[in-house]
């Protein structure tokens, strides 16, 4: 009976109280200088942030890069600047938030450039096709994340069009926390579900309603939506909220001043205003 009883202690520590005490540590050690370096180089923002919201978010970065593995794909050699840039901009989704960091998610797949994952469709008389499409990053619930790291770092190309790649995965990884991907992020009550789906649906349509007036009217020249929400969200709701999460963080001002509404719920859900990091 006392060897049940040592036993169970021993498996309560090993599993509940070590790894506690090991994260603990983790985030008591000074954050290396060379981090620091990174997340100016890679992250614009970093450096006009107020003092708290960075040891907030370097904090969040030391215990991402305990929890989560890295993986380099296609021959990648993984390096600090890597999986700093990448946990820096994850993180910078849960600023002022009491939530987890991305509790579902372990592992972090990372190809030099753009990857082709092989894709089977069912069409309706049975036939199965196989497609091959280069992607630069997906979001799955099953503790994984894939990236495309020429789009992942930081470069003038990206910053133009105010994308993101790693904030839209991320923004992924926030929805499914619910259990389904849905563009409904976890709120705290239900008005707040009621109001986020109010003016969401409204952004949306309004989305979806802009690109079909511009596909019948067949003028290239002519722009009926400002271009601040990338075309991509009118795909479904869970792309909307992600490529809107993108806009949030990139294009703050023309977001707040286009987009108001979408724009407070937004600051409301993520507790800041990039636009304060100008």
């Amino acid at each position: 009976m006392g060897w049940l009883l040592f036993i169970t202690m021993a498996v309560i520590l090993g599993v509940f109280v070590a790894p506690r005490a090991r994260l603990r540590y983790v985030l008591s050690r000074a954050f290396p200088l060379n981090y620091s370096k990174i997340l100016r180089k890679n992250l614009p923002a970093y450096k006009h942030m107020p003092t708290d919201l960075q040891m907030q978010l370097k904090r969040r970065i030391r215990q991402f890069l305990y929890q989560k593995t890295f993986v380099g794909c296609d021959g990648l050699d993984i390096t600090d600047e890597i999986r700093v840039t990448i946990a820096g901009k994850a993180c910078l989704l849960l600023l002022n938030r009491a939530s987890e960091v991305y509790p579902q998610l372990t592992h972090v797949l990372v190809y030099p450039s753009a990857f082709v994952p092989p894709r089977k469709e069912m069409h309706a008389d049975g036939v199965v096709t196989h497609t091959n499409q280069g992607l630069s990053g997906e979001s799955w619930s099953d503790g994984r994340v894939i990236l495309a790291w020429d789009q992942a770092a930081h470069n003038a190309a990206t910053e133009a069009r105010g994308q993101d790649v790693v904030l839209h995965e991320f923004a992924h990884q926030l929805d499914s926390e619910t259990g389904s991907t849905n563009g409904a992020p976890a709120l705290p009550t239900a008005a707040a579900y009621q109001a986020w789906s109010q003016v969401m649906t409204a952004e949306f349509n309004r989305l979806q309603q802009a690109l079909s007036v511009h596909h019948h009217v067949h003028d290239q020249h002519w722009q009926p939506y400002p271009e601040v929400i990338d075309p991509y969200g009118a795909t479904n709701p869970a792309e909307f909220f992600a490529v809107t999460t993108e806009a949030f963080f990139k294009k703050s001002a023309a977001l707040a001043a286009h987009h108001p509404a979408l724009f407070a719920q937004l600051k409301s859900y993520y507790c800041v205003d990039p636009r304060e990091w100008v």
